[in-house]
């Protein structure tokens, strides 16, 4: 599937917040914590957790999210294909969209019970 300009407007005004709870629901269901979910997040944004809560408070949208983020050296390595989209094929113009779902990737693979070793991923 590619992703269209719409698309990347939508998830980048999506609220951050709004979509954190299920995330945190997810890793409760699926057996795993909230600091692991944390641990995942760090990784990827640098944010830990107060900065997460912040972001939370303030309300901020995926774009803002992002644009603050300081995206890990090896993001690049995330690779898959989440909700139809093949991350790696994602245009970099859509640069938000791709962000949201190398997230989603590595929650994916957490939730699945992947080894913390394999989901952080380090270049080989």
């Amino acid at each position: 599937m590619q992703v269209t300009a719409e698309k990347n407007e939508k998830v980048a005004q999506m609220v951050f917040g709004s979509i954190y709870t299920h995330y945190v629901n997810k890793m409760l269901k699926k057996g795993r914590t909230k600091e692991e979910l944390h641990q995942v997040i760090e990784w990827l944004t640098g944010f830990d957790e107060t900065t997460v809560q912040a972001l939370i408070d303030e309300k901020v949208t995926f774009e803002t999210f992002f644009k603050r983020a300081k995206m890990h050296p090896n993001a690049h390595l995330i690779k898959g294909v989440v909700c139809g989209y093949r991350i790696e094929e994602i245009a970099d113009e859509f640069a938000v969209y791709k962000q949201c779902r190398q997230l989603e990737k590595l929650i994916d693979e957490l939730a699945k019970g992947r080894k913390m070793e394999k989901i952080l991923r380090q270049e080989k």
